[in-house]
């Protein structure tokens, strides 16, 4: 397929599914940098397609057990000392995730990126001397998602998305996220380290740093489940 022929949305939905696989199984650092202080938590990560996500908090002690639920479009969070599990509304994923620079949509992926925006061309731009497509993407009207459009560079030749930005819906940019320190992690090159930057802040940003990835590791269904959640604690 050349580049000629393939859409945008081609493009949008090959790294996505470089990122993702089939299913996926991550070790993460999150890093929380702020002017005065900064902190780091260690999560455990499941994926399976765009419709089930997992994601749990192993450190620090305050957090640890805190685990986040995605099943098709339902979220949910269970926190231990509650001992209850709460279902999320649509309204929260514009909120922090746990403090960080990225929301709870950024985190368990509520919007997909492939079916709930429209995709196109708006150019070419050099990210880290990779020569990247520029694609806009816009929010299909009735879609719940956060932002207003975003903007993403996505290299050339392995398909990584390096650079976005994201803009509200009166057009002002809010946040962009770096990634690199690329890598190839269980036979995939992808790219390690994933920063997101808030405009308005300074000296303020969330850093992701992925430790280990399996990728397209059978995981069945049924495990992305309330009584799961639960289990870990």
């Amino acid at each position: 397929m050349t580049a000629q022929s393939q859409t945008a949305t081609d493009i949008i939905k090959k790294a996505d599914e470089k990122m993702r696989g089939n299913t996926s199984q991550g070790l993460l650092v999150i890093k929380t940098i702020r002017p005065t202080w900064s902190r780091e938590m260690q999560v455990r990560t499941w994926m399976k397609g765009t419709e089930y996500a997992m994601i749990l908090i192993e450190s620090p002690v305050k957090e640890k057990g805190i685990v986040f639920l995605k099943r098709k479009k339902e979220v949910w969070n269970w926190v231990p000392t509650l001992e209850r599990a709460i279902k999320l509304p649509p309204s929260m994923m514009t909120n922090s995730w746990m403090g960080t620079d990225f929301t709870n949509d950024d985190l368990v992926k509520e919007a997909s990126v492939v079916e709930d925006y429209t995709h196109r061309f708006v150019g070419d731009t050099l990210i880290n001397q990779k020569p990247c497509y520029l694609i806009e993407m816009i929010p299909k009207p009735n879609t719940a998602v956060v932002w207003g459009r975003l903007v993403v560079s996505i290299d050339k030749k392995d398909f990584l998305e390096l650079y976005t930005e994201f803009y509200d819906e009166e057009g002002v940019l809010i946040n962009i996220m770096r990634a690199s320190e690329i890598k190839i992690m269980d036979g995939r090159l992808i790219p390690t380290r994933l920063e997101m930057i808030p405009m308005d802040k300074k000296n303020q940003k969330t850093e992701i740093l992925y430790k280990s990835v399996l990728f397209n590791r059978s995981i069945e269904d049924h495990y992305f489940s309330i009584e799961k959640m639960k289990q870990f604690n």
